[in-house]
């Protein structure tokens, strides 16, 4: 089953942008597990624009399923996850004049940087996972830089989806999205990789996205947090939740899996 992480920073960016004591990102996450949520996920960026270093040591004492932590190559990042251990850490790139993540993590051009963190944190026993664009070199290159996860971007996907969840009325833009991000499922599988996705999923994507492939991890934020305004936190992972085993329990029917594995030369036991 697909495990689903939410990411609670915009319940901080809420809180900030009044520098006030409210709401609380820890009481936000407290309400996603008892929901049903497998994990919580908080990236503390370097300009703490959101969430902030209390937040994630509360998170730790609290978060009794699994905390997942996102942040950038540099050593007070490493310095900070092995003193807090996170079950998780995502490696991302990070722009201090982004509104949000742009794209995957350059694991290719930044080799030995990576290899050096994962290296790190497996010693404070942290699996590591790296947010990747779906492309194969990104994908050797987090396995030869000692990742046990790789946690593919689905920005493009989310973009061609915003108003449909169906194949048959999504663009051939949009299939040809989804079947690289197949592909890529498939290529980390090869690796005996997990697999997570995120960025930009919504309820209305999600079900298409799992019915091509099983990701083992869903890392959602923005979508959950904006149904919450309206219908409340606890509604909304729900709701989510619903979305994730919708598509878990409607597999592909419209042969596009089909045109997937007739890319790959040699699939093995897949």
């Amino acid at each position: 089953m697909t495990r689903l992480n939410v990411n609670v920073d915009h319940i901080a960016t809420l809180r900030q942008a009044r520098r006030a004591p409210e709401p609380s990102p820890v009481a936000a996450a407290v309400i996603c597990e008892l929901a049903g949520a497998d994990g919580i996920t908080v990236h503390l960026r370097g300009d703490r624009r959101h969430i902030q270093d209390r937040d994630v040591r509360l998170l730790r004492e609290i978060v009794t399923t699994h905390l997942n932590l996102e942040m950038a190559v540099t050593s007070e990042m490493v310095k900070i996850a092995k003193e807090i251990k996170p079950d998780t850490v995502t490696l991302v790139p990070e722009d201090p004049n982004e509104i949000t993540t742009q794209g995957g993590l350059n694991v290719v051009a930044n080799l030995s940087g990576v290899k050096k963190a994962i290296a790190e944190l497996n010693l404070a026993g942290i699996v590591v996972s790296t947010f990747i664009d779906p492309v194969d070199e990104q994908i050797e290159a987090s396995f030869k830089a000692g990742a046990k996860q790789i946690e593919i971007c689905t920005s493009r996907f989310a973009e061609f989806t915003q108003r449909t969840g169906h194949f048959k009325q999504t663009g051939e833009e949009t299939q040809e999205e989804l079947k690289k991000l197949t592909r890529s499922f498939f290529s980390g599988v090869e690796l005996d990789l997990q697999i997570a996705a995120g960025h930009g999923l919504t309820f209305r994507n999600v079900p298409m996205l799992l019915r091509l492939a099983p990701f083992d991890e869903l890392n959602i934020g923005h979508n959950i947090i904006s149904r919450a305004v309206l219908v409340g936190l606890d509604r909304a992972v729900r709701e989510m939740l619903e979305a994730v085993r919708r598509g878990e329990n409607n597999p592909d029917t419209d042969g596009m899996l089909d045109d997937v594995i007739d890319d790959f030369e040699d699939l093995g036991e897949l």
